[in-house]
Order: structure tokens, then sequence, then C-alpha cells
């Protein structure tokens, strides 16, 4: 008998679509104000948002400026607003998108060209908190050991990649770029709950600031923003908390 090998079925064809992208373009060389531009590209199910502005700034407009670096989630370099919400462009598929994406900075940022603002006041209130181990006394003689309770106390804030979508993201950032915002308050937490530190008091005095902590609303919406996943609300009231007790 003859055998019958059976075919295997062949693989759907990844169809392209094309997808019209709406930026928010500012030029402060000609511009007074900024304006709305719209670009037609074809694009996979697969692209990403950034690989759209790559497309558009290779093929049609090569004055587009933004900012990216490692196109994988992990710099942050690349926090836009992304049809109203603060995303990363390198993490936004296509696919989950619809027909018509508008792209514009993140508000809140002195706006410089396009999709990059000037991140030094972001960056400011960050280096205010100390964001560093702090230790006084003689130099230690031996490792510092932590149990995995004490690490886990504030795991969840090592992760951030200071991209300034949760701070941009702030409604009360955007009316008062003085207050420290979420990011800062989120690397402070980082420290202050680390059971290697001695910093705790000068950084809940940092924070006990009329700019500091307390100007937070609980809105959640830097939680929705942080590509990351930090629980960045829950965060910021266990640093209330611990002003309020004096105790971590």
């Amino acid at each position: 008998m003859t055998a019958i090998v059976e075919k295997p079925a062949a693989a759907p064809a990844i169809v392209k679509r094309t997808v019209s992208v709406k930026i928010r373009r500012f030029n402060p060389e000609v511009d007074a104000e900024p304006h709305w531009q719209t670009f037609q590209v074809e694009a996979l199910p697969t692209d990403r948002v950034l690989n759209l502005l790559l497309n558009i700034k290779g093929y049609q407009d090569g004055s587009l400026t933004f900012r990216r670096s490692c196109a994988h989630g992990v710099c942050g370099s690349d926090a836009m607003r992304i049809n109203g919400v603060n995303r990363l462009a390198c993490k936004v598929l296509v696919k989950d998108m619809p027909d018509e994406i508008m792209i514009e900075a993140i508000k809140g940022l002195p706006l410089e060209k396009d999709l990059v603002v000037d991140m030094e006041p972001f960056f400011e209130a960050y280096r205010a908190v100390k964001p560093f181990l702090i230790t006084y006394g003689n130099q230690p003689s031996r490792e510092h050991i932590q149990s995995q309770a004490e690490r886990d106390r504030f795991d969840d804030t090592t992760k951030c990649i200071l991209c300034a979508a949760c701070t941009s993201s702030c409604p009360v950032y955007w009316t008062d770029n003085k207050y420290v915002g979420p990011a800062a308050i989120v690397n402070a937490h980082r420290f202050i709950f680390d059971s290697r530190d001695e910093g705790t008091e000068e950084r809940l005095e940092i924070l006990n600031d009329r700019e500091g902590v307390w100007r937070c609303r609980t809105t959640f919406n830097c939680t929705e923003a942080c590509p990351r996943g930090i629980e960045i609300t829950k965060a910021i009231a266990e640093v209330k908390r611990a002003l309020l007790y004096r105790r971590v």
C-alpha cells in the first residue's frame, strides 16, 4: 500500500492594512503653536507604533522628531500620548489599535519639538528625593544580608524605568509642575522601605513639603499609565502612611 502523506495546512497570510497616523507637530523655529499632521502608513498587525513613526521618518518626513533607544520597553525613552493615553510606542501593537492613531508628546513638561519634551524638570524632582542608598557610620566589614521578605517589601518600585509616563499623566502635575510627581515618590519609596538604608527621615521630610506626597489626589492615572505595571498609587499611599506614623 502506498502511504498517504497529508500536506500541512498553509499558514494564513499576514495582511497589511493602512493606518492613519495623526501626529501633533511642533517646530519652534517656524511654528507659533503645535498643529496636527496626518500620514498614511501600511502596517503589519505585529508592528508597533514605534515602527509606524520610524516608517514616517524614514520614508515620508525626515524632520519628524521623537526619542527612542532600545525599542524593547526597557529604556523608557519613547513615552508619548497614544490615543489620549500615556504609553511606550515600542510596546503598543498595531493590531490592538483602531485605523486612526493619534500621537502627541506627553503633557506637563516643556515641549521642545514634535514628540520631544524637556525632561530636566522631571529629573530634577527625581534627584531631589535622593534616589540612592544612604548609610552612616563606619564602612561595613561584611555583606549586609536581606531576607526575602525585606527585599519583597520594596521590590515593586525597583521596576521604574524613569519614562515619565506616570508623572505626565497626573492632573495635578499638569497644573502644578512644582509637584514632585509620582515617579519621584516611587523612587523614594524604593529606598524608604529598604532595610539597608538609613536616609528614611531625610526623604520623608522632603516629601512632607507642600509640593510633596500630599498633593496626590489618588486618581490612579499614574498606575494605569505605568508600562511596568508598578502599583504606583499603592506606593504613594504607603509613603503617606509612613509620614503619618513615622515608621516603615
